[in-house]
């Protein structure tokens, strides 16, 4: 079986208080699992509580698929429990899209005077491999295939399927005026779409304000159109903007269920059951 978990939702930074409490205020983390086998996408704020349950369960062994480098997405990696375990095993896997190795921009962060432990002192059995748009590997039985969205510096998107489900994790894209072909080959007949609605149509054009065209994210009507034209069952609306109130990321999920009937709201804590999500349909 595959099961989605919601451990950060937010894009950009981390935006606690009362006004962003129902939805959670932590930055990216999905958690996939498939059978005995655990996928992390991306290692916001909110891989932090996820290690923390992981650990409840015993000895952790997982696969983190970075879709970029930019803070919100690995600034959890330093607060990760497991990762400082010798009975961990980790694998990391993304691309510095050619600023130097993964493995040295992940050592950056935790660098003085930023960090107090740097990378090499964790005790945790890790292993940091790069990857490339249109690759495609196995962890245990699930399978991932990777390609590249729109996003100022790159971005990864990843297909993972396990036994006939899939989910596709398409964050900090930009659309253009078509659909994305790379994207609509990548989640072909999803069972998930896992899609960056970070800004309104108003916003994301201007309107009032500054516009946030070549910013690297999208909206919630680009989403249901991409979630139409793959096939998609459900849309579940991402990377939610840091000042968008549980209220707003509620009128977004409404707007969006009137164009594709199947969105949902990331929120902390949703749980996806993939396969009674396929007997439902």
């Amino acid at each position: 079986m595959m099961e989605i978990k919601f451990w950060g939702v937010r894009g950009s930074i981390a935006s606690p208080g009362p006004e962003t409490a129902a939805v959670g205020g932590n930055t990216s983390c999905v958690e996939v699992r498939c059978g005995s086998s655990r996928i992390i996408l991306d290692a916001g704020t909110g891989v932090r509580k996820l290690g923390d349950a992981l650990l409840r369960e015993g000895p952790v062994e997982a696969t983190v698929l970075l879709s970029h480098l930019h803070w919100d997405h690995i600034q959890g990696l330093p607060f990760f429990v497991p990762a400082y375990l010798p009975s961990s095993r980790l694998s990391i896997v993304g691309s510095a899209h050619g600023v130097g190795s993964l493995r040295e921009v992940l050592s950056t962060q935790m660098a003085a005077p930023s960090f107090p432990v740097r990378m090499d002192e964790l005790c945790a059995q890790i292993a940091v491999r790069e990857a490339r748009p249109g690759e495609a590997f196995d962890v245990g039985e699930v399978h991932v295939r990777i390609a590249k969205l729109n996003h100022p510096g790159g971005v990864l998107a990843y297909r993972v399927e396990h036994e006939g489900r899939s989910v596709v994790y398409a964050t900090d894209t930009e659309h253009y005026a078509c659909v994305d072909p790379a994207l609509r080959a990548l989640a072909d007949g999803a069972d998930v779409l896992i899609y960056d609605a970070q800004y309104t149509p108003e916003e994301y054009r201007g309107d009032g304000g500054r516009s946030k065209v070549g910013w690297g994210h999208s909206t919630y009507v680009a989403g249901a159109e991409i979630a139409r034209a793959c096939g998609a069952r459900k849309l579940v609306l991402f990377h939610h903007d840091p000042q968008r109130t549980d209220a707003g990321v509620a009128e977004i999920e409404r707007l969006s269920r009137e164009l594709f009937p199947g969105s949902v709201a990331a929120r902390e804590g949703l749980c996806i059951h993939v396969e009674a999500l396929a007997r439902a349909a």
